[in-house]
């Protein structure tokens, strides 16, 4: 019992204290079956000295995560239990009886485990620590128990020892078990596993009559092998560019005034793709057309509209896309090709106004000059 006490201890105090973010990549849980491989010492609840009662125990587990919390294990756990006395009197003034013995088991059963880690911080593959329990039952299938046979033999009475439930050969018993375990990641494929169970059957285990259940513990730690990636990464959505605002550049020194050729009031549309601000090659040559009207036009000046379809998205996506759409073609007017700022004004209208019937032409920047 101290075992599984010291267990928990570190298990919350780790628990706590142990997380990786995953913000940075996305993952999808994918099912997959792994394998346990696990040794380490039992402690068979009995009568005799705490040392006389230690013994060495394996593992062996095939098991299968459905879930990010709920999986299943068909284990195998098995070598050796203990029994005996120490000191035992039948009365005050007798000389005292001290014995021990051992016997063979495996214990095959199943086991219902719940990812602690996962259950209450969310599930994270790339995690470091991660705290389990279980639940499960069995078939404890016991042999070799010719020690206590022997002992029993040099008793006179049986009763005076309380071996009422001596047994010989082969003894199945039923048992229940849970515990808690506690695993250190290594890799996508391999953790460190630390595992404490506690174990209960029936009083006749250990041959001897107590009135009450027999229990065993183990302590163990070994290898959890993954067989098959755990998860799969989920490409994120590039992110949308934050809306940017161009700010006024100073106006330019005066030019020598051209000769101004009077010439009809000029339109183009740029077009953009669904859920893009992005100018396409194939409507850059819009926006130079307008920028050499402006240029030849001294006293003309343009105005600038974005544009978003109704079609898709809500209304504050569109707005933000419309208001977006506006803001690079501007920036290319100015940067690109050198428009004072003074002379162009510039406005959004989001989803709420759509200059055309198709709704796939409303992902649109309207230039007007004049």
């Amino acid at each position: 019992m101290k075992i599984l006490k010291t267990l928990l201890a570190v298990a919350l105090f780790a628990f706590s204290a142990t997380t990786v973010s995953a913000q940075d990549v996305e993952y999808k849980f994918k099912p997959h079956f792994y394998l346990d491989l696990q040794g380490g010492a039992q402690y068979t609840l009995g009568e005799a000295k705490f040392k006389k009662l230690i013994s060495p125990n394996v593992q062996v587990g095939l098991g299968y995560q459905f879930s990010p919390v709920i999986g299943l294990r068909l284990q195998a756990n098995g070598w050796q239990s203990k029994g005996g006395w120490n000191g035992h009197r039948l009365a005050i003034g007798n000389e005292p009886f001290t014995a021990d013995y051992k016997y063979k088991y495996v214990a095959p059963g199943l086991d219902l485990t719940f990812n602690l880690s996962n259950l209450i911080c969310g599930w994270n593959p790339k995690r470091v620590f991660n705290v389990s329990a279980f639940l499960g039952g069995g078939a404890n299938i016991a042999w070799g128990n010719g020690e206590v046979n022997d002992i029993a033999a040099v008793v006179k009475n049986l009763n005076d020892y309380n071996l009422e439930n001596l047994w010989d050969g082969t003894k199945v018993n039923v048992f229940g078990r849970g515990g808690l375990q506690l695993g250190f990641r290594l890799s996508d494929y391999v953790a460190i596993l630390v595992e404490g169970n506690a174990n209960i059957l029936s009083d006749k285990y250990n041959s001897k009559k107590a009135g009450n259940a027999d229990w065993y513990f183990n302590a163990l730690a070994g290898l959890r092998i993954n067989l098959g990636k755990s998860y799969t990464v989920v490409e994120k959505p590039a992110p949308e560019p934050e809306p940017t605002y161009v700010e006024p550049e100073p106006a330019p020194a005066p030019a020598p005034k051209p000769v101004e050729v009077k010439v009809d009031p000029i339109r183009r549309d740029v077009f953009f793709q669904i859920n893009k601000a992005i100018i396409q090659d194939t409507e850059s040559a819009k926006i130079k057309e307008v920028a050499d009207y402006l240029k030849t036009n001294a006293k003309a000046k343009v105005n600038v509209t974005g544009y978003a379809d109704a079609g898709t998205g809500n209304d504050k996506i569109n707005d933000r896309l419309a208001q977006q759409r506006a803001d690079v073609v501007v920036k290319a007017l100015i940067e690109q090709y050198e428009i004072p700022a003074d002379r162009i004004s510039y406005d959004s209208k989001g989803a709420h106004v759509q200059p055309f019937a198709e709704n796939d032409l409303n992902r649109v920047t309207i230039m007007i000059a004049e």
